[in-house]
């Protein structure tokens, strides 16, 4: 994992996350967000996520979910919750040692949820 702060990135976003995964980056709006242990356990969640996917489906798949969540439920942060892979780490962000005991393909459970 390669931890970079870049606040001029999320600027240009319309509706800016503090944080983003992009394999094998973790994107932070701020630099004092390098040291907030949950989110970047959320961002691993996500790096896990990919890797288990490969990177390419991973983003085809999210991108797919949230459109098909952005259609039934008409706003973005309702779609944005329920991306199943955003289900998973928000689930178990707080759990610091979650990814140790992890599951292989762990976010399927949340397909249902």
């Amino acid at each position: 994992m390669i931890l970079l702060a870049n606040p001029l990135l999320f600027k240009i976003l319309k509706s800016p996350p503090r944080a983003m995964a992009l394999f094998p980056f973790v994107l932070v709006a701020l630099e004092k967000d390098k040291y907030d242990k949950v989110l970047i356990n959320h961002e691993k969640i996500h790096l896990y996520q990919q890797l288990e996917m490969g990177i390419i489906p991973f983003y085809l798949v999210y991108l797919g979910h949230y459109l098909i969540q952005l259609i039934k439920l008409k706003k973005h942060h309702p779609a944005y919750m329920n991306i199943v892979f955003e289900k998973e780490a928000y689930q178990n962000e707080w759990n610091l040692e979650y990814l140790q005991d992890r599951k292989l393909w762990g976010f399927w459970k949340y397909w249902t949820r």
